[in-house]
């Protein structure tokens, strides 16, 4: 049973209604979410306070509710979505990670931080997204904002983070792949406006494993 299901199921023995969940967006298998956000409607009297404590005693243990509460009628998670940040993790060591193994993606060659750096803010504006979306991609249009995109490192970890009004299916895993391009030399940071201009997915680095991807933010103002 998907994440999806699971939490209907908990909202079912809750409060003994059937129900639609609706998420602000779908991930992949393999990708969290840290502030995934989603929304269902009920006619329970149950305190809106005491959902999460209700709903995660029936939940597995990878899925918890933090918060809750009650929005307009109208209020649809992915529809009324404004921006989203998701975070990519690199390690960035020779070794890797036994113990964080499916939490980040491991990178052992040495990467340049400040090409790097310079080499995202490329991506910052709209622009056409053709080159980082996956072949099959259902999206009518792949123009898309970007408001924000930042990359640092903390001891042997880089992190990626992009926010925009959305995102096409693996565009943040497939940027986050050419800034690896970057890192490593293959690619030089004023390249980026070329890559984006071509519109041309063989142009652009590969899709990096789901595993180093995070959700970390939905904002609906």
């Amino acid at each position: 049973m998907n994440i999806q299901g699971n939490i209907e199921q908990a909202i079912l023995r809750v409060t003994g209604e059937e129900t639609e969940l609706f998420a602000s967006g779908r991930t992949d298998a393999g990708v969290h979410a840290l502030g995934q956000v989603a929304n269902f409607k009920t006619n329970s009297n149950i305190p809106i306070e005491k959902f999460p404590i209700a709903l995660n005693t029936y939940l597995k243990k990878s899925i918890r509710i933090i918060n809750a509460e009650e929005v307009d009628e109208n209020f649809h998670s992915r529809l009324s979505c404004k921006k989203k940040t998701y975070r990519y993790v690199i390690n960035n060591s020779k070794q890797g990670t036994a113990i964080y193994r499916n939490l980040e993606t491991n990178i052992p060659q040495e990467l340049d931080i400040e090409k790097m750096q310079k080499a995202i803010k490329y991506f910052i504006g709209e622009h056409d997204f053709k080159a980082f979306k996956a072949s099959g991609t259902s999206s009518k249009s792949s123009v898309r904002t970007i408001y924000d995109a930042k990359l640092y490192k903390q001891e042997d970890r880089i992190f990626i983070e992009l926010t925009g009004n959305g995102f096409l299916y693996n565009m943040v895993r497939i940027i986050a792949g050419t800034l690896v391009d970057v890192g490593i030399g293959k690619i030089q940071p004023d390249e980026i406006a070329d890559i984006i201009e071509a519109k041309d997915r063989t142009k652009a680095g590969k899709t990096l494993p789901p595993q180093g991807l995070y959700l970390l933010k939905v904002e609906y103002n």
